[in-house]
């Protein structure tokens, strides 16, 4: 089982969004996504954000997430 869970990860995600404004994430599928396209890039070699001895490439980006450390842009902000 994934800790924090997806709706954890939604509500830190959507944290800064004002209420009646569309969420950045609605779907898990967002969530899994994000978290690997984070994890590839740590296998890759970018660094890590938080503490990472010991820890696989997911759960190092699930933890990022889960702080802050990173953000999932909406689809206008990225382009």
């Amino acid at each position: 089982m994934l800790h924090p869970s997806y709706s954890d990860l939604m509500k830190v995600v959507n944290s800064e969004v004002e209420e009646g404004d569309t969420p950045v994430v609605s779907s898990r599928y967002s969530i899994v996504m994000a978290t690997s396209k984070r994890a590839r890039q740590i296998i890759a070699g970018d660094d890590p954000y938080v503490p990472a001895a010991g820890k696989k490439p997911l759960s190092i980006a699930v933890e990022e997430l889960n702080e802050g450390k990173i953000k999932i842009l909406a689809d206008e902000e990225e382009a």
